[in-house]
């Protein structure tokens, strides 16, 4: 009896066990030693932090604007980030041509920029193979490369192409760009000149990271192709618009090249103007209403982002020595480059100076109150900004002496 108790003790026991099942779970596993001796090796190797610091001027005190309330505006659509791209020349240019379309036709159009952008890339690795590998591949380009794609490719509003993916905010090129770069020095080192096979494949990359590109769209209840939409709707003669320059390594007075990379096609529609017609052509066109396109150096110590303002600092060189000398110093040595396009599109006179109102597609723009907005000393921008695009009307002086 005893040995007969104790043997259905044990069935039982084993048969409630055999029956009991474990749950999985999905948990994350517990900080323990190894994350701790993880981290204080990582924190042996690592190098002591430096705190980063870089030559700035001293703004506190100063009395420059502060809201784009204090600026005389001209129309222009609302301020948009470029996010993780380089082609503020994109932003730029086509926020111009918009801000055209208003002041010509009295028509509010937001425009893509990231169409432009795409056909751009395609040109680019056109002429990439066309001079086997010798021709510039990189995300930034001109203010006329815009009226040269649209000649080509015509336009489209935002709303056909945003080149976003559905949830992104803000654009990202940068994995994109490697892929299409990496590809191409591949083809350059094997020597793989195909050009329908290396524009396909350019095609394929663009397509999956920014969308492929409407061949028709609807806008306002009408279908357009994107070159019925820029001759129909857009309705810009992009013959007036003009390039203008100040460099004295080109001669003044004829239509010059631009001898930066960025000018990948090496245009030679630039007119060339000693600076203080250069100037005079900025100050009078803003003051008669209309905006300007420009380009230049924004990587100065007076260039202050918190402050929103561009000025020249006194330690650098004084106002009255800011002259074509100086400008063409700094340019023959590589402290101005031509690494931002911006949209000018107010002005407010300061006693004797100008200061101008910027609107700026770049991150910076977005750190102090203004959001999307700097204000531009006349200094900075005579020291500083190489070139601009505006419509001929507005710059009859300039036009007069290429007459002649």
């Amino acid at each position: 009896m005893k040995y007969q108790i104790i043997f259905l003790l044990l069935f039982s026991f084993i048969v409630v066990h055999a029956q009991s099942k474990d749950k999985a779970v999905f948990k994350k596993p517990a900080p323990g030693f190894y994350q701790e001796m993880q981290k204080e090796i990582n924190d042996f190797k690592k190098p002591a932090n430096k705190e980063r610091t870089s030559l700035r001027v001293d703004l506190e005190g100063r009395n420059f604007p502060k809201s784009i309330d204090e600026f005389t505006k001209h129309w222009h659509s609302e301020p948009i980030s470029q996010g993780q791209t380089g082609t503020c020349w994109s932003f730029s240019s086509t926020s111009f041509f918009e801000s055209e379309i208003k002041r010509i036709h009295n028509k509010e159009i937001k425009l893509s920029e990231m169409y432009t952008v795409y056909w751009e890339y395609i040109e680019k690795a056109k002429r990439y193979v066309n001079e086997r590998g010798n021709s510039e591949f990189g995300e930034g380009s001109e203010a006329n490369a815009t009226p040269k794609i649209w000649r080509m490719y015509g336009a489209v509003p935002y709303s056909a192409y945003s080149g976003l993916k559905e949830g992104q905010k803000y654009p990202d090129h940068s994995d994109m760009f490697d892929e299409m770069s990496d590809y191409l020095k591949t083809v350059k080192q094997n020597k793989a000149w195909n050009q329908d096979e290396v524009v396909s494949t350019i095609k394929s990359i663009l397509n999956h990271n920014i969308g492929t590109p409407p061949q028709n769209f609807n806008y306002e209840g009408n279908e357009y192709t994107p070159k019925a939409f820029f001759t129909n709707v857009m309705k810009l003669k992009l013959d007036d618009y003009i390039d203008v320059l100040s460099i004295m390594q080109q001669p003044y007075f004829e239509k010059v090249e631009y001898e930066v990379s960025d000018n990948w096609w090496n245009s030679k529609d630039y007119y060339n103007v000693p600076l203080d017609i250069f100037m005079d052509g900025i100050k009078n066109a803003v003051k008669k209403g209309y905006t300007i396109c420009i380009g230049g150096d924004v990587s100065e110590p007076g260039y202050d982002a918190e402050y929103e303002v561009a000025v020249v600092p006194s330690f650098d060189i004084p106002s009255e020595y800011i002259d074509e000398n100086a400008r063409q110093f700094r340019f023959s040595n590589r402290t101005t480059t031509d690494d931002h396009g911006i949209h000018l599109v107010g002005y407010k006179v300061d006693g004797n100076k100008m200061w101008f109102l910027i609107k700026d597609s770049g991150a910076g723009s977005r750190t102090g109150n203004n959001k999307g907005y700097y204000f531009y000393d006349e200094d900075y921008v005579k020291l500083k900004i190489m070139d601009y695009m505006v419509h001929k009307d507005a710059i009859p002086e300039i036009m007069e002496k290429f007459k002649k």
